[in-house]
C-alpha cells in the first residue's frame, strides 16, 4: 500500500504551511496520507512523540516526510521499526542541537544509530536552506547526509515554513516532484 506519513514540526498541526497542499495533491495520486497529531507540539519531547508515531502503519511502500522537529522524530522511528521503508524526506531537518536554541534538546537524541537507520530506509532526501533562521541549515543537512547518504538539496528558502519568521510557504511543488 502506498502510504505517506507526514510529521509536523514544533507548534504545527496538519494544517500548517505546505502540509495541506502536499496531502491534497498526493491523495489525488491515490496515496493514503496520515498526519499524526503529535503530542506537546509547542514543546516536543521525542519519547512521547515516538510512542504515538510508532502506532502508524509502516511497510515497504511507506514514505516519511518530516518538517523541522518532525525530522529527528523520523530518525528515531527508523531506529525502532522492523521493516525497510521506501523513502524519508527531511525538510529543514536536524539531528544536533540548533545553535542559539537550547529549547530543542528534548526532541533529539544524544546518539543516533546511523547503521540501523540506514537499514530501515531505502532512500533519504534532505532539504535544507543555507539561510534557515532556526539553524536547521545546510550544515545540519550535511551532517545527516554524511551519516546516511542519499540526496542533499540545499536551497535559499529559509525554514520552508515558519510563523515566527513570516515564512508562510503554503505550496511546495518541488517536494511533490520528489515523490513517485
Amino acid at each position: 500500500m502506498k502510504n505517506i506519513i507526514i510529521l509536523h514540526g514544533t507548534g504545527e498541526t496538519e494544517n500548517s504551511f505546505w502540509i495541506p497542499y502536499i496531502k491534497d495533491n498526493l491523495e489525488k495520486k491515490n496515496y493514503k496520507i496520515s498526519i499524526p497529531d503529535l503530542p506537546n507540539t509547542n514543546n516536543p519531547v521525542l519519547k512521547k512523540q515516538l510512542e504515538k508515531s510508532l502506532k502508524e502503519d509502516f511497510n515497504e511502500e511507506t514514505i516519511l516526510i518530516g518538517h523541522s522537529s518532525g525530522c529527528p522524530l523520523i530518525l528515531a522511528i527508523l531506529e525502532n521499526i522492523k521493516v525497510e521503508i521506501k523513502l524519508s524526506i527531511l525538510v529543514a531537518g536536524y539531528s544536533q542541537p540548533l545553535l542559539g536554541n537550547k529549547g530543542n534538546t528534548y526532541n533529539i537524541k544524544d546518539y543516533y544509530n546511523w547503521e540501523k537507520i540506514k537499514s530501515t530506509c531505502k532512500e533519504f532526501i534532505f532539504i535544507n536552506g543555507v539561510n534557515d533562521p532556526w539553524g536547521a541549515n545546510d550544515i545540519q543537512g550535511r551532517f545527516m547526509f554524511d551519516n546516511l547518504g542519499g540526496k542533499l538539496i540545499i536551497n535559499n528558502e529559509g525554514h520552508m515554513g515558519s510563523d515566527f519568521y513570516n515564512q508562510p510557504y503554503k505550496k511546495f511543488p518541488f517536494l511533490l516532484k520528489l515523490i513517485d
